[in-house]
């Protein structure tokens, strides 16, 4: 039986999203995208992240990146997105839109947990960093297979 996990990126450009088969880590539908909406205000997002949940008839949890640092479902900064998502409960504010679990993280850090789990990193040991480059700089960092969350590399301020 397939346990299937509906993703969601949220870029600054597009939101895409699939059907992960969690147990290979494969897309079981091709990816739907639509732009990001703007202003890329919460209402908007949580409207466009609702639309794309129906279109795929997920059904099943939500696993969603943010490029945002995340602590317990709630995004604390912004970057390349609305301000008003400072200090918002993304995941508490889906869970009631859409009444399912609800995982939300930092982008970089949901694709190191997948290349970790499926891909280039499976079996690691010691320090793993992972690098993601689009509309900004994003990183992951484990130790020995364990996360460290949140490192933002890509909003360090060089002198």
């Amino acid at each position: 039986m397939t346990k299937s996990v509906l993703g969601i990126d949220v870029g600054g450009s597009s939101i895409k999203a699939g059907l992960v088969d969690v147990t290979t880590g494969r897309l079981l539908v091709p990816l739907a995208a639509v732009p990001t909406p703007q202003p890329s205000t919460p209402a908007r997002l949580l409207d466009a992240f609702v639309d794309l949940d129906a279109r795929l008839a997920g059904g099943g949890a939500i696993g969603l990146a943010m490029p945002c640092v995340v602590q317990q479902g709630v995004t604390r900064t912004a970057a390349n997105i609305d301000s008003g998502w400072i200090d918002f409960d993304c995941a508490g504010r889906l869970r009631e839109r859409l009444a399912r679990p609800i995982v939300v993280l930092n982008d970089a850090d949901a694709a190191g947990v997948a290349e970790m789990r499926w891909g280039a990193g499976q079996g690691s040991t010691g320090v793993v960093i992972m690098l993601t480059f689009g509309t900004g700089i994003g990183s992951a960092i484990f130790n020995d297979g364990v996360l460290l969350p949140n490192t933002e590399f890509g909003h360090l301020e060089m002198q």
